[in-house]
């Protein structure tokens, strides 16, 4: 009975040890969830459709996108953070995210504690557009322009990265400006349209529309290169405005604890699919540039842009409260 029983226990053990491996394997064996925390139509809800599809395709497991909008998107983070550790929720986030560790004081969720990193998705670039009336075609320009004048630009909301952006410009170039946050980026578009703002600096697929009216004027980009969409725009960097690489992007993350082969397999089916000339066609055309990687290369970004937002939202004095 003893020989029995140490075999029987050498065998949990050796099961125990294997577990984490032998679940990645079989890995996925129902549908995943997979949770947008923002409404439809925006990129973080095509990203989470496009990738999901394949995922079906690929993995004969359906993929469910759940858009679970509120609260600048903490209500669907607090719900992938409070699921099960097994890789069957996943959740799209994005600067936003990052910036509400921030910006609100109290929240149901951490990133860092109760959700884990899988794969960056990519980001949309940012762009600085002016009203076309405004007497200035470049970002040294703009600056000298509003040391001068009373410059009012809008965002897309307290706290956004369209608001945070043109706080750090405010502090790093030593100028003042009047902030019109509004409901959205298609409100603010509107008006920097018909001259009620004069400056909005936010990603390329929401103010796409606007430049393509003709009516405003595009005059730096937030990004190490040029952008394929407008060739001609100099980045903040060729302006000789430096420290400027900012983008709206989005990451794939999972509940705290799930086994780290069953993350790595995600992030490597995920990458995948990102490179398949269809997907990244699509989304180039959006004004979003693809990503893929490792969950360490998320979880340095994370951290990284979690210090910059800090710094950005002490320095406005924004609050959500």
């Amino acid at each position: 009975m003893k020989h029995s029983t140490r075999g029987a226990g050498l065998s949990l053990a050796a099961l125990a040890l294997a577990a984490p491996g032998a679940f990645a394997q079989g890995y996925p064996e129902r549908p995943i969830r997979y949770i947008v925390a923002f409404a439809p139509g925006g990129i973080n809800d095509l990203l989470a459709r496009f990738v999901g599809q394949k995922l079906t395709e690929s993995w004969k497991q359906t993929v469910i996108v759940d858009n679970r909008p509120g609260a600048g998107g903490n209500l669907g983070a607090e719900v992938a953070a409070r699921a099960a550790p097994d890789g069957y929720t996943l959740l799209n986030i994005s600067t936003a995210h990052v910036i509400a560790q921030s910006l609100y004081p109290k929240l149901g969720y951490s990133l860092v504690r109760d959700l884990t990193p899988v794969v960056y998705l990519g980001s949309s670039p940012l762009i600085t557009a002016v009203n076309g009336s405004l007497p200035v075609k470049s970002v040294p320009e703009l600056i000298a322009w509003a040391k001068q004048n009373k410059m009012v630009y809008g965002s897309g909301g307290v706290g956004a990265i369209s608001h945070l952006s043109m706080e750090m410009l405010k502090v790093s170039a030593g100028f003042d400006a009047v902030h019109v946050p509004y409901k959205g980026a298609g409100p603010a578009a509107a008006d920097l349209i018909a001259g009620q703002i004069q400056v909005i600096t936010n990603a390329v697929p929401e103010l796409w529309p606007a430049v393509k009216t003709g009516k405003v004027r595009v005059i730096g980009a937030m990004s190490e290169k040029r952008l394929q969409w407008m060739p001609d725009v100099p980045t903040f960097a060729e302006q000789g405005v430096k420290g400027f690489v900012l983008g709206n992007w989005v990451g794939l993350m999972t509940a705290a604890g799930t086994p780290p082969a069953t993350v790595r397999k995600l992030a490597d089916e995920v990458t995948r699919v990102l490179k398949q000339p269809d997907v990244s066609e699509r989304l180039i055309g959006l004004g979003f540039e693809p990503g893929g990687g490792t969950p360490a290369e998320l979880a340095k970004l994370i951290a990284s842009e979690t210090v910059t937002f800090a710094k950005a939202v002490k320095a406005s004095g924004a609050t959500a409260d």
